[in-house]
């Protein structure tokens, strides 16, 4: 165990398993009411999944979208949440997530120091749906100067290789060929973040003013259990007493293999998550009898593997947005045949991934590929390839359709219909199969100068074609230990265990199987989070309503 700052003690009020979003909320949260914390992190580096995320979070009726005039409502995202999560979940968690998101978006904000960038024309993911918005319940971290902020703490922080831009400039930029990379390698230069960095490095600031403890290197083996409490846990076979409470927020369980395939309805086949998301907090729960829900679930994203490409050492997966969102490209399966809406968001067309095919024994839309012909590759690139550039092992490449259905074993003839009837497709902006470019969501990753009738389409019709092969990935997993509406995790008959809270991907995520929109996974999490951090500190779980009773100034309080 390294603690990177303050005194190392035996004893905190609060000890925290994990640094993301969830952990670091909930420590900043408990430690602004003047608790004692401790920050324990498995990895060398601090920031978890989320450090490497895109940082947004989907908040609800949010203050910030109502200063710009969007309306927005509980009872209408609540509408919409459990429409996307086709009434699963339990209704205590969503009740919470939803309607306290922004009483934890305020205490971020006023006590630890974070700002944001509210996106007005960000799309919920699903608007088909009653209760879906055009726009203002997704904000995203604005730039930041960690290098500043956290002086010799800054190396200990985990990235995500990524040059520093918001996803606002990702929707005014379009393409990564238009990006402006020497001015991003300035900025990085800097010592600016962004993302998913920009939010933990924030995070971590404000840990630093209210004096928690930061430990790299330290994993949490077991829970100290007595007399049916929690009061601390064993780090390197010696114990760290919790005198108020222990919050489990150590990622979850996506990179341990015997988990995942025991417990995820599909198999993962790529995660891009830190490699130290191996289940711990889940195992500790369980050995002191809590109970477990939505184990079934994860951030579910259609990802290629592109050799080289690590994390800690070990390989991981890359997201696929605009290699199929963009116009110009498709996605087809074994068959050669398309199968989806390629432009809808990650986790509903990774769910088509799943499919089975029992006539035959053997997965129906896998192996799958994003095809896309030469005019696509010299418009947008490709990941990292660019045209011009010798062809990649990763990317199969032909000189006709013909051909590259030989280089990725799929029927000729099949591809080539598929590429025909697209195209007529393209040429009228009307997607007659799957419906790809009509909603708001799709039409905002598309490319509104695409010189086709739809931002989403454009045919095929330029050879050499390329083909990047694509499997189930995920973000993380989203099930886990059992929490109530307050972070206080739940034995096997629905009451909590004393001293024992969770947050993050190692609980049973608020939104059970449903993904509403941009940033629904760090959203729920840093408000339950913030929840469990309240609730330890014998606070009242709306921020504002404390604030107006002048006990919401924590600093001072």
């Amino acid at each position: 165990m390294k603690f990177l700052n303050g005194t190392p003690s035996a004893s905190y009020d609060v000890v925290v398993v994990g640094s993301g979003a969830g952990a670091l909320t909930a420590a900043v949260t408990a430690a602004a009411a003047g608790k004692s914390v401790v920050v324990l992190e498995k990895a060398s580096l601090l920031g978890g999944t989320s450090a490497v995320s895109g940082g947004m979070l989907w908040i609800a009726d949010n203050h910030l979208a109502r200063a710009e005039g969007i309306e927005d409502s509980v009872e209408r995202a609540g509408e919409y949440v459990r429409a996307v999560a086709r009434g699963r979940g339990r209704d205590d968690l969503l009740d919470a997530a939803i309607g306290h998101g922004d009483d934890m978006l305020h205490f971020v904000r006023e006590t630890a120091g974070l700002e944001f960038i509210m996106l007005d024309d960000f799309p919920d993911y699903r608007q088909d749906l009653p209760g879906a918005a055009t726009g203002g319940r997704t904000v995203e971290p604005q730039l930041f100067d960690a290098a500043q902020a956290l002086g010799d703490l800054r190396p200990h922080v985990r990235t995500d290789g990524r040059l520093p831009f918001t996803m606002q400039e990702y929707e005014k930029w379009g393409a990564f060929t238009n990006f402006p990379w020497e001015d991003l390698q300035t900025r990085q230069d800097a010592g600016l973040v962004a993302k998913g960095q920009a939010l933990v490095s924030r995070l971590l600031a404000a840990a630093l003013r209210f004096g928690v403890a930061l430990a790299v290197e330290a994993r949490a083996e077991r829970l100290v259990h007595d007399a049916g409490r929690v009061t601390g846990v064993v780090v390197d076979g010696e114990a760290i007493t919790a005198t108020d409470a222990v919050v489990l927020a150590c990622g979850g369980f996506e990179w341990d293999r015997e988990l995942s395939d025991g417990l995820l309805q599909s198999r993962l086949y790529t995660r891009c998550s830190p490699p130290s998301n191996t289940g711990d907090g889940y195992r500790m729960a369980q050995r002191v009898g809590a109970r477990m829900g939505s184990t079934r679930e994860a951030w579910w994203a259609p990802m290629s593997v592109i050799p080289g490409d690590t994390r800690d050492g070990e390989q991981v997966g890359t997201l696929l947005r605009f290699e199929r969102q963009g116009p110009g490209s498709i996605m087809v399966n074994r068959h050669g045949e398309r199968f989806a809406n390629e432009s809808q968001n990650y986790n509903d067309l990774a769910r088509a991934l799943h499919s089975w095919d029992p006539a035959n024994n053997q997965t129906l839309n896998t192996p799958a590929w994003v095809v896309v012909d030469q005019a696509h590759l010299a418009r947008y690139g490709l990941l990292a390839h660019r045209a011009g550039q010798p062809t990649p092992a990763w990317l199969a490449e032909g000189a006709t359709l013909a051909d590259l259905a030989a280089a990725i074993g799929v029927p000729a003839g099949a591809l080539e219909a598929t590429v025909a009837r697209f195209n007529g497709f393209a040429e009228n902006g009307v997607d007659a199969d799957f419906h790809r470019g009509e909603s708001a969501y799709d039409k905002y990753w598309g490319d509104a100068s695409n010189p086709y009738p739809n931002p989403s389409l454009a045919p095929l019709t330029q050879g050499p074609y390329y083909a990047l092969p694509v499997v189930n990935g995920a973000f993380g997993t989203s099930g886990g230990v059992s929490t109530d509406g307050l972070g206080r995790v739940l034995d096997t008959d629905g009451e909590p265990i004393p001293g024992l809270f969770a947050a993050g991907n190692t609980t049973e995520n608020a939104f059970a199987a449903g993904y509403p929109g941009a940033g629904a996974t760090l959203g729920p999490i840093m408000t339950m989070g913030y929840l469990a951090g309240r609730t330890i500190a014998g606070r009242p779980a709306s921020y504002r309503d404390a604030a107006l009773a002048g006990t919401g100034a924590e600093a001072g309080a």
